[in-house]
């Protein structure tokens, strides 16, 4: 699945149980078309004694949210939709805010 939202993107959630909630993206799970984004979707999991946990007990996680509840914030801080173009001097593809590019025929290019 294609996406435009990368690892350590910061996201912010347009839809369900956690609306409104920013993060940054720990994770892309492509096949699944899900991501694990920092500090929001946590979960609790029931754990027994292991070498790396002796005590066990109750750990706080982050579970994997569908990528189309996830918007990529701009620099601003705004949600925005992205659209992609290639540089002039690298020729490279970069993404770009299309929110700004509206609003003020710039190109802002989120990195």
């Amino acid at each position: 699945m294609k996406t435009k939202i990368k690892k350590g993107d910061k996201v912010v959630v347009i839809s369900g149980d956690h609306k409104g909630a920013q993060g940054v993206v720990l994770k892309m799970l492509r096949a699944q078309g899900k991501a694990i984004v920092e500090g929001v979707n946590l979960i609790s999991r029931h754990t027994k004694p292991n070498p790396k946990n002796p005590d066990g007990g109750i750990i706080k996680k982050e579970a994997p949210l569908p990528v189309c509840k996830l918007m990529l914030v701009d620099p601003k801080g705004r949600p925005t939709r992205v659209g992609r173009v290639r540089d002039e001097k690298t020729g490279q593809w970069v993404r770009f805010s299309k929110k700004e590019k509206k609003e003020s025929n710039q190109i802002m290019v989120i990195k």
